[in-house]
């Protein structure tokens, strides 16, 4: 009798590690959570493994940014996030040297509320003249909200007259406030606004206002799990998978080697 508890509790183990050995947990940014939706149960089904997704901002001092989740001991195997400050990790240790997987470009975008009045951003003087007459204007509070407040409004030349009236979003999506009626008009990342219900998209920035941001992602230094973590990384990022990820309102990246946007106002 007691082999056999001590068998069955050695076969508990056996079965438990090995049902840890396939599972990985994986940090992500809002910029490319609606891919990840779709790829994400597609590389569980091909690969086996058990997919524990942590969502929060690349940046930030929010509770749940990812910064601030890896800063107070929590367990992740990859990172997914804006390269500008996946960099940061990088620089502070927190990332495996050589790990870092160039995933997709996102652009910036604005939304109305459903059913409010048509506005045009086709050209910098559509855009001028939408920010001027909102009521209220919302931004996020990463990458591409630092973007607008910072530089958008000076190159418009608009930044006194928009400054009582433009509010930053932390941590949830700026579009789902404006579907809520609460801005006139939201910024953010065109893969952060096409999912949200009760908005419209009235398109990206023109091209010679907008912003590029990279997102890109790295296997978390204390992983356990470094083989698999650069197995879902490459499958991420490879050619099978692009026309999920364009499908997101997400431009392809042409080249691992190219240079990342982060910082590049286009």
């Amino acid at each position: 009798m007691k082999l056999q508890v001590i068998c069955i509790l050695v076969f508990s183990l056996v079965c438990s590690a090995a049902v840890q050995a396939k599972e990985l947990t994986v940090m992500i940014s809002g910029g490319f959570m609606a891919a990840w939706k779709t790829l994400a149960p597609r590389f569980e089904a091909q690969q086996g493994y058990k997919i524990h997704t942590i969502s929060g901002p690349s940046m930030g001092n929010t509770p749940q940014a990812i910064p601030s989740r890896l800063a107070r001991g929590e367990k992740a195997d990859v990172v997914i996030m804006v390269g500008e400050a996946l960099e940061g990790l990088e620089t502070q240790g927190w990332i495996q040297a050589g790990s870092r997987v160039e995933l997709a470009d996102s652009v910036i975008g604005a939304v109305i509320k459903k059913g409010a009045t048509a506005v045009s951003i086709k050209n910098a003087d559509e855009l001028r003249r939408a920010l001027l007459n909102a009521t209220s204007i919302a931004y996020s509070d990463s990458a591409s909200g630092r973007y607008i407040s910072s530089q958008l409004f000076s190159r418009l030349g608009i930044e006194r007259q928009v400054k009582h009236k433009a509010y930053k979003v932390e941590r949830i999506p700026v579009a789902s406030l404006v579907a809520e009626g609460k801005y006139s008009i939201g910024f953010q990342q065109v893969s952060e606004l096409l999912p949200v219900k009760g908005v419209a998209f009235i398109g990206e920035l023109p091209d010679n206002m907008q912003y590029v941001t990279r997102f890109a992602g790295a296997v978390v230094s204390q992983s356990v799990h470094g083989d698999a973590s650069r197995q879902l990384l490459a499958y991420l990022a490879s050619p099978g998978v692009q026309q999920a990820v364009q499908a997101t309102g997400l431009h392809s990246v042409a080249n691992q080697h190219a240079n990342k946007p982060s910082d590049i106002a286009q």
